[in-house]
C-alpha cells in the first residue's frame, strides 16, 4: 500500500509514548500507520489552520498526538507529530493547540536556519 505520507515524530512524542503502557502505544501507532493509507478522520482530523491530530481511542481514554505538514521538502510529503496527551473532554484544550503551533512555529523557523547554512 502507498502511504499518503512519512511521519516525524519530536521528542515530546517520544516522552508521551514511553509513559504508556505497551498496548496503549502499540494502539497508537497502529492507528496512526492506518491513518497514513486511509483518509479516515476518526483517525486524523484537521483542528485548526494548521494544526492536525492522529486520533486513538483504547480502553476508555482518547489519546492525541498533535501534528502539522511540513511541505516544504519536493521529495516528500512529510507529517510532523509534536506531542501527545490524554484528552479528558470533547474540546482539544485550546493550550494544547497553542503549544503544537509554538512547535511547528520552532522547527520551521530551525529548519529555515539550516537549509540557509547548507
Amino acid at each position: 500500500m502507498n502511504k499518503n505520507f512519512e511521519i516525524l515524530f519530536l521528542d515530546e512524542v517520544f516522552e508521551f509514548l514511553s509513559g504508556l503502557e505497551r498496548k496503549q502505544y502499540e494502539k497508537i501507532l497502529y492507528n496512526i500507520r492506518k491513518s497514513q493509507v486511509e483518509r479516515d478522520p476518526e483517525l486524523f482530523k484537521k483542528l485548526s489552520d494548521d494544526i492536525w491530530e492522529f486520533r486513538t481511542q483504547y480502553q476508555g481514554l482518547q489519546y492525541r498526538l498533535l501534528a502539522f505538514w511540513d511541505k516544504t521538502s519536493s521529495i516528500e510529503t512529510l507529517v510532523v507529530s509534536t506531542h501527545g496527551f490524554i484528552k479528558k473532554t470533547n474540546k482539544v484544550p485550546d493550550n494544547e493547540i497553542r503549544k503544537a503551533i509554538n512547535i511547528r512555529t520552532k522547527y520551521l523557523a530551525d529548519k529555515l536556519v539550516k537549509n540557509k547554512k547548507k
